[in-house]
């Protein structure tokens, strides 16, 4: 039990590096959808979905790659300096394509050309600080990363305040240079350019971590970890097709008025998001820790039944409460039309972290091309139940889509998981919480709304629950 403990401490670590960020969109998400119409949080919306996706394209999975080969190695400092060079000259072979073809891409990603050179200015220097943010995981320095990401989202909350609420609210505590070019009508703007002064002040912070090893390349490591990378990199396009294509295609076959109002709603199932985030950040490093101990499949089997229970806690908690939740996150009502999509896709994130805890059985084993092609099958089923339904039913097409893309992933991986790499997973345990949590949830949302007492009795005797079941187990991590 130590072992999970230490699990457990590394996690909540990580989880408020993860948890104190995504908490500032209480803050943010209120003051940007106060700030902006519907159509200005599209743009928004428009710009971050196109940065993931080239986010995922200018790591091609080597964050993967270095915790698979750096915790295995006897020649670390190669793998990190390896692992570096190849990103810093990629990145640099990319922004020198993009610049020759910048008028096409402008066009193709629907964003005017100052917002444009922004996403490029993030991108890149987002790109540099992967492998340093990754030796900081692997070498368990968890409060050095949780250090610096706090640092980087108290940054751009600080620069979002500055432009959107105190400019406008309180101009005479501005000077008159910033007064003069401040527009009213492109605020959104401002957004963009917090990240990038955040990104740019990561960067100096993590600069040390640059020269800290010599500048050495391995074109054998290189190989192997392409090798490792790559699928993990079109399994990320996947993973972004069945997080953002929706928002796109709302937007081209509805109107950017419902998809800014929809993905401002999805921004409440934030505590989800926030969970599922926090698991993977200490999950990944330390399955491939661990992997080499005598009782590592029954430890990640203990992992997901308690990953399970607390996102079904969560799960619960965020459908009973939901209409407390939208007026803190979203308090324009103008964005609650699609209020509907937030137990869906709720579920739906909860059972992608299902997913990414199954995923170590083709981590461990080198089998990437097996999970790729697990997040290909939920990207061609995110295409085409878009595609085919959102003109049937609107925007709840989308929220259902990404409940069957994850569900659909979530079963396959665990199909296969059970072949190449057997993990004692209680099935039985984990059915019974997710059905219980899903049906309290359920009754709650349709016949219960805005009634706290019976929301909050649900949520008591899904503890209950819990607590009969997993007494004996509790009793041992609190002794150990």
């Amino acid at each position: 039990m130590s072992t999970l403990k230490r699990f457990f401490q590394d996690t909540i670590i990580y989880g408020f590096a993860t948890v104190l960020p995504r908490l500032m969109n209480f803050i943010l998400v209120p003051l940007h959808v106060t700030a902006l119409s519907t159509v200005g949080y599209s743009v928004n919306t428009t710009f971050y979905v196109w940065a993931a996706f080239f986010n995922v394209i200018l790591t091609y999975g080597m964050e993967t790659a270095f915790f698979r080969y750096f915790s295995q190695s006897d020649k670390k400092s190669l793998v990190f300096s390896t692992a570096f060079i190849s990103l810093t000259l990629t990145t640099v072979i990319f922004f020198l394509t993009v610049f020759l073809f910048k008028d096409h891409l402008i066009d193709l990603v629907d964003l005017n050309p100052d917002y444009f050179n922004m996403l490029l200015g993030i991108l890149a220097l987002d790109t540099l600080v992967v492998v340093p943010f990754a030796y900081l995981r692997v070498s368990n320095r968890p409060l050095k990363f949780a250090a610096v990401k706090i640092f980087n989202i108290v940054l751009v909350v600080l620069v979002n305040i500055y432009f959107l609420w105190l400019i406008p609210k309180h101009p005479s505590l501005i000077p008159d240079f910033v007064l003069n070019n401040y527009s009213e009508t492109d605020k959104v703007q401002y957004i963009f350019l917090a990240n990038l002064l955040a990104s740019g002040a990561t960067f100096l912070i993590l600069l040390p971590y640059f020269f800290r090893t010599s500048i050495a390349f391995s074109t054998k490591i290189f190989k192997q970890m392409w090798k490792y990378g790559w699928p993990v990199m079109v399994a990320g396009i996947a993973f972004v097709i069945n997080e953002m294509l929706d928002k796109i295609l709302l937007k081209e076959m509805v109107s950017d008025e419902i998809m800014g109002a929809y993905a401002a709603c999805y921004k409440l199932a934030i505590f989800m998001t926030i969970f599922v985030q926090a698991f993977r950040l200490g999950a990944e490093p330390f399955f491939f820790n661990q992997a080499d101990k005598e009782n590592a499949k029954q430890t990640y089997a203990n992992i997901l039944n308690y990953f399970v229970i607390l996102g079904s806690l969560i799960f619960i908690v965020m459908v009973v409460y939901l209409d407390f939740f939208k007026i803190l996150i979203v308090p324009n009502p103008d964005y609650w039309v699609t209020i509907s999509i937030v137990p869906v896709v709720l579920l739906a994130n909860l059972f992608l972290g299902i997913y990414h805890n199954l995923s170590v059985w083709y981590k461990l084993t080198d089998r990437t091309k097996l999970g790729m092609y697990i997040s290909i099958i939920g990207a061609i089923i995110t295409i085409v139940l878009n595609l085919w339904l959102i003109p049937v039913i609107g925007f709840m097409a989308s929220a259902y889509t990404t409940l069957a893309a994850y569900g659909t992933m979530m079963l396959v991986s665990y199909y296969f998981g059970r072949k190449f790499y057997p993990v004692p997973y209680n099935i039985k345990n984990l059915f019974l919480y997710l059905l219980i949590s899903i049906g309290f949830a359920a009754v709650s949302f349709k016949f219960f709304r805005e009634n706290y007492f019976v929301g909050t009795a649900f949520v008591a005797l899904f503890l209950l629950i819990v607590f009969i079941n997993e007494r004996k187990d509790f009793k041992k991590i609190i002794n150990h």
